[in-house]
Order: structure tokens, then sequence, then C-alpha cells
């Protein structure tokens, strides 16, 4: 076994883990399940990658992004580790092909999404295959209460009996109390087993402000705080008109959301990356896997439906350590809109049935076909075709996915691929019989290695540039090579795919479970008035955060707006929150006057406490009634 902090320096330069790395690698490395707790920048994948490659063996990495999984096997490819990741946006052969490498023991890591764990052809291979240890991303997705439940992750449990002596280790950047036991319940583990670090972010502060015109607000806000900044927006539309709006008042900026092509994403991200751009105004599609350090600002043009993804879309700023802020923007109107966005997100069940059964309508399927089967999937053509309304329609294919009816795959860019089917005897007798296209066969072999054992990624237009013919041609002759059988050739797309998890229905039989509908929608809504309550709540935002996620004793932050004010009236920020906190526990037991109120703090200056009543009142956190007797709001009667 390789020592971890050789490997750490070996293959990423660094001489030392992150606050808790180390102690999450030691407890896989021991063979413990593992879960780690550890906010977005606190590296948790080095978490993995690190014990897999000190062990033999593969490691299984399962993640719900294909996007990430991309990222991370080229970052992995680029140091010269083996990995690749298997997508539906494969074929079967590239697959089959794929995990017969796995079972060679010729991949360090193998990438998949949950979805893939229930396949017989993935169960079978699976036994076969010497694993190291498996590792679980986004674990927060096998939980009914997190805020992003996956159905599918439940299959992880299953996969473990084919391994039963294969520890685990489940990645989570957000996760609060009951998310967590619900976590090592569901993964099986065998002892309960922690680690993390405070989800504290020291050097960010949370700023949450009421303004009618945001517009404005935000270019205010990127004038006084130089640096790269991140603006979320809550549609598509809204992130082009803010990019515009920037660039009229002078702000470079540009936009990004799921909908734009996978070349023009690429263009946008990598332009912010170099600081070509100062500002992306973006949907919450940007931000998964997205390391760039010194973002100075995020600000959130509307309101977020949860915590969660309040907490870890903000925390993309200040990951070098330096001051950076995260700026809510609010009015009153956003209060109801979120609202609305959380019932928008349950359709009525008749309409979840009229587009599950427009999608059958949509591949020709009959009743009882479908099932294991990729589709490729144009949702613009779509709710086109079946005059859907956009919305309803996406949200309906989302709970039909929670159901396990169906699998939708993000849009993610696959370049051409292909591999040598013939035999090496057999492909030199071919070359030799067929001048015209050895031409093309040895540009080939001459610019991909391993052609023979596995699909490389290639572009036709390198080859055209050697061969000094048009890219059209190239794929000509590698159509023709196909069709004779010599190569299996898989253009490029970034194309969504549907896939069918069972066999059509009849759509007035489909059913959608308590589970599926009424605890999700509830527990959307509990989200929703937690957002609420943050924006809303006269207490310190970082306080706020952290104790949804599960974190007491925690002291004020001093930088939030909410700290600042108090300061502003003359009353520390740690004392305001700790005599507010004495105060509320007095107000459980007894119903004091003002000057009863003063005085119960002896320890305290009686000015402070006055200022901090006051404050309170003054903003409805207590309440004073006829008989001028001081209490909590649920018990002022």
């Amino acid at each position: 076994m390789l020592n971890p902090l050789e490997v750490l320096n070996r293959y990423w330069g660094h001489s030392a883990f992150r606050p808790k790395q180390e102690d999450i690698v030691l407890s896989v490395l021991n063979g413990n399940d593992t879960l780690a707790l550890l906010p977005t920048g606190g590296g948790k994948s080095v978490c993995f990658q690190v014990p897999a490659l000190c062990m033999e063996g593969m490691c299984l990495v399962i993640s719900p992004l294909l996007a990430l999984m991309h990222d991370q096997v080229q970052n992995l490819q680029s140091r010269g580790i083996s990995a690749i990741a298997v997508t539906s946006a494969m074929s079967y052969k590239e697959i089959d092909r794929a995990l017969d490498q796995c079972v060679h023991g010729k991949i360090k890591f193998l990438y998949v999404a949950p979805e893939r764990l229930k396949g017989v052809l993935f169960k079978e291979r699976f036994k076969r295959m010497n694993v190291s240890m498996i590792a679980v991303d986004e674990s927060h997705c096998i939980s009914q209460w997190g805020y992003d439940f996956r159905p599918a992750y439940l299959e992880i449990a299953g996969v473990r009996v084919l391994q039963p002596n294969v520890p685990i280790l489940a990645l989570t950047a957000s996760a609060t109390p009951a998310v967590v036991a619900d976590i090592q319940h569901k993964l099986q583990f065998k002892l309960e087993n922690v680690i993390g670090t405070s989800f504290a972010r020291p050097n960010l502060a949370y700023v949450v402000l009421h303004h009618e015109n945001k517009e404005e607000k935000m270019l205010e806000l990127l004038t006084k705080i130089p640096g790269s900044a991140v603006v979320y927006c809550g549609t598509r539309a809204k992130t082009k008109e803010t990019a515009d709006f920037l660039y009229r008042r002078g702000i470079s900026s540009g936009y990004y959301h799921a909908g734009l092509s996978h070349a023009d994403k690429e263009k946008a991200f990598k332009r912010w990356l170099r600081n070509e751009t100062r500002v992306i105004c973006a949907t919450n599609a940007f931000g998964m896997g997205i390391d760039k350090p010194d973002v100075r600002i995020v600000v959130h043009m509307d309101v977020p439906t949860s915590p969660e993804a309040y907490f870890q879309e903000a925390g993309r700023a200040g990951r070098d350590g330096q001051k950076a802020y995260g700026v809510l923007l609010y009015n009153q109107s956003d209060v109801r809109l979120l609202q609305e966005k959380v019932e928008a997100k349950f359709p009525p069940v008749e309409i979840i049935r009229k587009v599950y059964q427009a999608l059958g309508n949509y591949y020709q399927l009959a009743i009882g076909a479908g099932k294991d089967v990729h589709y490729e999937f144009n949702f613009a053509e779509f709710v086109k075709r079946f005059e859907l309304k956009p919305g309803e329609a996406l949200h309906s294919l989302q709970l039909l996915e929670a159901a396990e009816y169906i699998s939708m795959s993000d849009g993610m860019h696959q370049p051409s691929r292909l591999t040598i089917v013939m035999s090496k005897q057999g492909l030199y007798s071919f070359q030799v019989g067929h001048p015209q296209l050895d031409v093309v066969l040895r540009q080939l072999l001459r610019m991909y290695g391993g052609l023979f054992e596995q699909y490389a990624p290639i572009r036709e237009s390198d080859i055209a540039k050697q061969l000094r013919t048009s890219e059209k041609e190239v794929v000509e002759l590698l159509e023709t090579l196909k069709r004779l059988n010599v190569v299996d050739y898989l253009p490029a797309s970034d194309s969504p795919k549907i896939t069918y998890l069972t066999a059509r229905q009849q759509a007035d039989l489909l059913r959608l479970t308590k589970e599926v509908y009424e605890e999700r929608k509830h527990a959307e809504q509990e989200r929703a008035n937690a957002m609420v309550r943050y924006m809303e709540k006269d207490k310190c935002r970082s306080i706020q955060l952290l104790e949804y996620f599960g974190e007491r004793n925690v002291e004020a932050c001093g930088m939030c707006d909410v700290c600042r004010e108090h300061e502003r009236q003359g009353v520390k920020a740690k004392a305001y929150e700790k005599i507010g906190m004495e105060i509320e526990e007095l107000l459980i037991h007894r119903k004091p006057t003002l000057e009863e109120l003063v005085v119960a703090f002896p320890a305290y200056d009686a000015s402070v406490v006055e200022k901090v009543i006051r404050w309170k009142l003054d903003h409805g956190e207590i309440v004073m009634d006829d008989l001028l007797k001081i209490s909590l709001p649920g018990l002022a009667d």
C-alpha cells in the first residue's frame, strides 16, 4: 500500500491535506464505511482518489452528473491515471468493451450514474472486478429528505451485496442531520462513521438585501466589489437579459444555461475562467465541478428553493480564502414567486399522465415496450409537437423519474469515438484489398492508440487536416468502414437521453406513491419556508445556515448584514446573539415587563440589553401585549 501523502504529492503536487481530508482517507484505507461532509470547494474528490491510488484494484465512483463525471475522468487521465465513465450516451458495444477493461484490471477509476447499477450487464461484470472501494458522490441524493432525491441511488445497497467486503465512502457538501442519518442507513453502513469539517466559511460574508430595483443594486455591488463574479438567475432568459444589462453598463459579462450548445457553454465558461469576462450570469445548471478560486462575489437575483442550493451556490465565492461576498437580492414579490415555484414543481396527476402519454407517442412505443432502451430527447420539439407547457412538462418528467418510470440524462457533449472491431490479421488483409480505405485506417492507427482494445475519442477535423481532405469526406469514409464491420464509429452528440426503466404502461394506470408526490412536495415547501426565514429573520446569516445543517453553539460571523447592522446600533454581533438567545430562553418560561427583562441579565450592560430587546420588538421576534408583558410570538396568547 502506497503512502497517502506521497500519492497526494506525486499526482497533485500538494505536500499536505486540507482539514479532515487525511482523516477521511485513513478511515477508508482502514476499511471503514465513511460519510465525508465537506463544504463546496473542500476537496471531496481527493478523499476517494487518493485512497484508491494507494490500494490495489479499481474504485467505482457513483455520480449523478454526466458533466462532472466527464470533467473528473479528463482530469485523472491528464495526470496519467486510467479512468473511464460509462454513460447512457454510449452504445452497448462501447459499454461492453469498457466493462471488460475494468474486469481485466486496466482501469483504476470507473465512473457510472446510479441508474447503471441495476443493469444485468453491469452486475455480472461487477462481480468479476477487483474493487478496492466504492465512492458515492452527492450522496444526499439517496435520502428521501435530501433536496435532490434520486431513487436510482437506492440501487447502491444492492451492489454492495455483490462486493460485501469493499468499503464505501459517501460524500456530500450539504446535509441536514436527518439526511446524514438516512445516508448511512440507506447505504447499509456497518457502523456509523461521519467525518467532516464545520460548514462555516469565515472569509465569506453572507448578505441579504431587500430592494425593488434589483438590477441597479446588483450593478452597484459589482461596481463596489472588484473581481470575478457569478450572478445566478432563476430562468434561462434572465441570464441573457442580465448579461446584456451589465454589458451596456460597461461590465464584461457572459451567460450560461443548460439550453446552450456544448460549444457555447464551453466558450462562455472558458472566457470567464480566464478572466476575459468578469461576470458570468447563469442558472443553477452552472456550478458543479467549477473550481475557480478567485470569485469575489456571488449574487442571487432570484431566491433559490432551498438553503442547501443557496449554500452550495453562494459557497463558490472565496475559495482562495480571501474576503468574498454571497449576496441574495429579493423583494416582496419574490416570496410569493418562491411559493409558486414550489407549487409548479408538482403538477396535477392528470397533467403528469398526459405528459407520460405524450412521451410514449413521441417515440411511437407500444404498450409493454421500451424497457431499458435509451432514446435521444429533444425537449423543445417534444413540447411543441404535443402543445405542452414547458414548465409543466419538465416537472412532470422529473416526477416520472422520481417514480422510476423513466430516467433522464443531462445533455453532455460526447466526442466522436471509434474502435477497430476486426482482428489485426483480418485488418491487414482488408487494407491490402481496399487501398482507398487503407489511407484513413493507417492515419487512425498513427494518430490514436489502443483502438483494438477500447473506444478512443477522435476528431474528424484533425484526421481531415492530416489527409488534406474535407471533414465530410472523412465522415463518409468512417461510415463506410462501419458498414463493412471494420470499425465501430460513433459520431459526436450532445443530445440528452430518456431511458424507460419500466415498459410503457397505459397512462391512466400510472401511480405516484405518497413518498414520490405528497411527501416530496411537503419537503420542498419546508425548504422554501426555511429560505424565507433565512431572508427575513433578524439573526446572523452564518448562524442560520450552520444551524440548518445541524451545527450548534455557533458564534456570530461579525460580517453579514445582520451582524454589521447590530454593530452600527452599538451592539457587538457576538454579544447580540448571546443576549438574544438568553432572552428567548427566559421567555419560554415567563412573561416579564420590559423593566424586568432588562434587569434579568446582570452580567451584561443594561443599555446593551435594552437595545437588543428594542431591536427584537421592532422586528417582531418578541412581542408586547396590552399589559406590557413581553413574550415570544408563538407564546403570546
